[in-house]
């Protein structure tokens, strides 16, 4: 037996496993498991529907701020439409993407296209508000924090879903949270946001650990998603204020000096 976190909802009997994780996976949601599973107090919830239709939500929730956050970047830039679009695009689905192919899924996005209308309708809050977007200096920094919390929380419960123990499940949620806004970065000639000063991919390690230790003491799934999302967003919001940091590398020529 392996000490693996059971998927949310999953029978210890290994052929109904197979079965129910073939029906998800059709929907982009699981892979069959190879070996069994043995029940651990780290199972989130009974109801598979339910663990579904929030990661659903929060996904799409997710791609709205996240694909605002780009824009908004992208027309600070003076880009045009379709330069503006792409990187929302980048930014909306890039982290999911190199999740789902890691856990060898079709990526999200491609099950259905709203998430790519979810995209094309932040666009328009850009160009119709653009005047008001304007006054607000931090209006990227803003969606870019939510649409970091609520991605995380998304990759983590659908590694969770693959039959994954927690700590893959942390590391494909800060993927999941974090390397959209990299790929953003990349396009828009900007020092990647992962690899600056301050906080960023530690605070959605820091929100999966809070995600497991409230899943482990059995407490509901809307309180540990809850309790995740402000983790990310207070921690986020806390190091960029205050300016904390992790400590920086140092070479032989800092010490010289």
């Amino acid at each position: 037996m392996l000490g693996r976190a059971v998927p949310l909802g999953v029978p210890t009997d290994l052929q109904s496993v197979v079965k129910k994780c073939s029906t998800y996976k059709n929907r982009g949601i699981c892979n069959p498991p190879i070996k069994s599973y043995e029940k651990e107090k780290m199972t989130i919830h009974q109801d598979p529907e339910l663990v579904l239709t929030l990661q659903r939500v929060i996904e799409f929730i997710g791609t709205f701020a996240f694909a605002l956050s780009g824009i908004r970047l992208a027309a600070s830039k003076h880009y045009d439409w379709l330069g503006g679009f792409v990187c929302g695009v980048a930014v909306a689905i890039g982290g999911g993407t190199i999740r789902d192919v890691m856990l060898g899924l079709n990526p999200f996005w491609m099950s259905s296209p709203i998430y790519l209308l979810f995209t094309f309708l932040a666009q328009l809050v850009v160009i119709v508000c653009h005047h008001y977007l304007k006054r607000l200096d931090n209006t990227w920094f803003l969606f870019d924090t939510l649409g970091l919390a609520l991605f995380n929380i998304a990759g983590i419960q659908k590694t969770l879903d693959c039959g994954f123990p927690f700590w893959v499940a942390i590391i494909m949620g800060c993927i999941t949270g974090s390397f959209g806004g990299v790929i953003r970065d990349v396009l828009l000639n900007e020092e990647p946001v992962i690899f600056r000063k301050e906080i960023y991919a530690m605070a959605c390690v820091l929100g999966g650990l809070v995600y497991w230790a409230f899943s482990y003491l059995g407490l509901s799934l809307y309180i540990t998603v809850i309790a995740s999302f402000l983790t990310v967003c207070i921690i986020r919001l806390l190091a960029v204020k205050y300016h904390i940091s992790l400590p920086t590398l140092r070479d032989e020529e800092d010490k010289k000096e």
